[in-house]
This record gives structure tokens, sequence and C-alpha cells, in this order.
């Protein structure tokens, strides 16, 4: 389990793209381990996740429950052990514990990853798709509508999101 197959390291990509996160537990810590997290009403997407991914696991999703702008929202998350394999994957994502997107995401970005980019944080709108990017540096955002528009020929534009902090990249249907 020191290397990910090619199939669930695309997975991981794509999970890391949306919501997925890696976390180095302490300083004294050698390994990585990764997390996602998503709404309750994803429960199923969650589940299909957790059970491709369940080998790298020490235990079931977890139920949370997060006051956000006052409203109570219920979540549905996991974590796996910390291993090799999400340590090299942590040395392209983070750079000073901020993620960032790998110089190398042409090669990263397989047609799996960008499924569970868009099942992860996409949406639907207007009859395109778009791809919530806001954590990311404009730079980051361009570098992946690149990628998107130069490898699987997509019509994207960059849209500055509603609440007005980032870019999201939408995808026209065309």
């Amino acid at each position: 389990m020191v290397n990910l197959p090619n199939y669930y390291y695309s997975i991981v990509i794509g999970l890391l793209l949306s919501d997925g996160w890696l976390s180095i537990s302490s300083k004294t810590s050698k390994n990585a381990w990764l997390g996602f997290k998503q709404n309750i009403n994803k429960m199923p997407y969650v589940w299909f996740i957790f059970n491709e991914l369940s080998h790298y696991c020490s235990s079931y999703p977890i139920i949370t429950k997060n006051n956000r702008l006052g409203k109570i929202h219920f979540g549905l998350n996991f974590f796996t052990r910390s291993l090799p394999c999400f340590t090299e994957l942590y040395k392209l994502f983070y750079i000073n514990n901020v993620k960032v997107i790998p110089k190398k995401i042409y090669d990263l970005l397989t047609p799996v990853a960008l499924a569970h980019w868009i099942m992860g944080d996409g949406g639907f709108k207007s009859q395109g798709v778009y791809l919530c990017t806001d954590s990311y540096s404009i730079q980051d955002v361009v570098l992946l509508m690149n990628v998107l528009v130069i490898k699987y020929n997509l019509n994207c534009t960059l849209h500055k999101s509603s609440n007005k902090i980032g870019y999201r990249i939408y995808v026209s249907r065309k």
C-alpha cells in the first residue's frame, strides 16, 4: 500500500481537486492521511468513495454536524490511515500547508479524476457545469482551465464566485 494503483490514484486526485484534503497530524508524523467530507445529501457518493478506498481506512464514515451562518448542516466524512502514498500526494498538492494545484496537473487530471472532481465539487447551471475552485489562486484556476481546454477540448469560462472571494470554472455544454 505504499503506491496507489492508477484507478485509486485518479480517484484521490479528483477528491483533492474538490473537497478532499491531506494532512500530516504532527511534526513527528512521517505520513499524511486523506480526509473527505460532503453534505449528507451526497451520502451515496461518499459511500461509493469509501467502498473504493476502504482498504486504506481504519473506520467507517461518520456523520458530522456544523453550524454555518446560523444554519445547521449535516455531513458525512471519512479519513484514511497515514500512509506514504498520501505523503507523496501531500508534497505535490501542498506548499507551506496551503493546498495548491500541482504544476504537473495535466498528467494527473485523468477522466476518472475529472469525474470525481465534478461529483465532489461540481454543480449544474444553465445547461453546463460549474467547478467550485473558490479556494484556489487565480493562477491555479487558470492552470486548471488550460488543462480542461487543451486536454479535453472543453469550452470553459472563468466566473467570479457568488461569495466574491474566488473564481469558478464554468464548462459549457457545448
